[in-house]
């Protein structure tokens, strides 16, 4: 099964839609659990595929570190190695790269940093992670682009986007080659030659830079589109920019991406921007936000926050959230969760964590049927509603 992507329903620029990939067909809008190390911290893959997960994200920076890429591959691919059949998508290792702006140089070649684990030195270029995600057989591999910081100078922007279209090119062009040697390009180790391609289905998405003005992303936009990928992702964003501004960037960047390939909103990911994204005609979404949240005892309801560890909860009977159908809260009240995280149990992390991703897919759900049914723009306008309460 090859890389496809086809819209099934519009309403307005919200659209329903279903990508198909080499390890199954995911429906959209969807939100992908980040799985940094090929796992999300708190919950078995199993339990990600009983509350509904139909794709993963993993970190092409922390695993190409740890284990390795090739290791991996010598395990036969990621999809393989950690017992997951089902799609993955494979981040470039560039927002990583940013975030260690204190061990890291930006030069033309690539990213040059030094490794959080033991201070080795490593150059990761456009060609490089190419490769590597070649190795680890994801089914959506991420270009090698560059994240600024907000704000940054007009200068500066405009300098990091041209670097960013440059290394576009270059990886595109990196993985035509691996395409045409079909999988039979190897690289040597001590111990065998190891195939550097391990899902010759993936697919690669161009990534959209340009800071938050506007006149910079419509050109990004348009430019990467020019190269030619199989979809495209809206980078850069949610760095601390206002969260309208971030919704004004996004709204001016998807009508200039291909209607007939998903489009991608990275790392952007409360409750609110899942709704205005797919308001915009975003298709894929991906944050921390909801794994993250929970191991520090906050929950994401139908009606806002509940932040579990707050004494007010100590003997409160309901469920988190009495309108959610999750294990978490068929089965745990806000006391017994309060409890475990006032205690330290692994369990509060991975009971808060269930209820958080059912929270976001189940919220994907809802607006995908909401889409089917022309409703979208009611099922917003409530969903705002119900949240501002809190």
């Amino acid at each position: 099964m090859s890389f496809g992507f086809r819209v099934t329903h519009t309403d307005g620029p919200a659209r329903r839609g279903v990508m198909t990939t080499p390890h199954g067909e995911v429906q959209t809008p969807a939100f992908m659990p980040v799985g940094t190390q090929g796992a999300v911290k708190g919950v078995t893959h199993r339990e990600l595929d009983e509350v509904g997960a139909e794709i993963l994200l993993s970190n092409t920076y922390h695993l190409y570190l740890r284990p390795g890429s090739t290791l991996i591959a010598r395990r036969g691919g990621l999809h393989r190695f950690i017992g997951w059949p089902k799609p993955i998508l494979t981040d470039s290792g560039g927002y990583q790269v940013f975030s260690l702006a204190a061990r890291r140089t930006i030069t033309e070649d690539g990213a040059q940093f030094r490794s959080h684990l033991d201070g080795s030195v490593h150059l990761l270029t456009p060609e490089r992670a190419t490769e590597i995600q070649a190795e680890l057989g994801s089914d959506i591999a991420m270009v090698l682009d560059e994240c600024l910081p907000h704000p940054s100078g007009p200068e500066v922007v405009r300098a990091s986007m041209e670097r960013t279209l440059r290394w576009a090119g270059r990886a595109r062009a990196r993985m035509a080659e691996l395409r045409e040697a079909g999988g039979r390009v190897s690289v040597h180790d001590e111990r065998r030659p190891v195939p550097l391609v391990t899902n010759a289905g993936q697919a690669q998405f161009g990534i959209v830079q340009g800071g938050v003005d506007e006149r910079l992303r419509v050109e990004s936009a348009e430019r990467t589109v020019a190269i030619g990928f199989d979809a495209y992702a809206i980078g850069g964003l949610s760095v601390g920019e206002p969260v309208d501004v971030m919704y004004g960037v996004v709204g001016c960047v998807t009508p200039r991406l291909p209607a007939d390939r998903p489009r991608y909103l990275m790392g952007a990911g409360t409750p609110q921007d899942l709704v205005e994204g797919v308001a915009r005609g975003v298709d894929l979404f991906d944050c921390v936000l909801p794994t993250r949240n929970a191991r520090n005892g906050q929950l994401f309801t139908s009606e806002g926050v509940v932040n579990i560890k707050n004494a007010r909860y100590a003997e409160d009977d309901r469920p988190a959230d009495p309108a959610c159908g999750c294990y978490t809260c068929r089965t745990a009240s806000r006391a017994y969760l309060r409890h475990l995280f006032m205690a330290g149990e692994i369990n509060a992390s991975t009971l808060n964590t269930l209820h958080n991703l059912h929270f976001y897919l189940d919220t994907l759900r809802r607006i995908r049927d909401a889409i089917v049914f022309g409703r979208f723009e009611t099922f917003k306008q409530e969903f705002h509603r119900k949240l501002s309460r809190t």
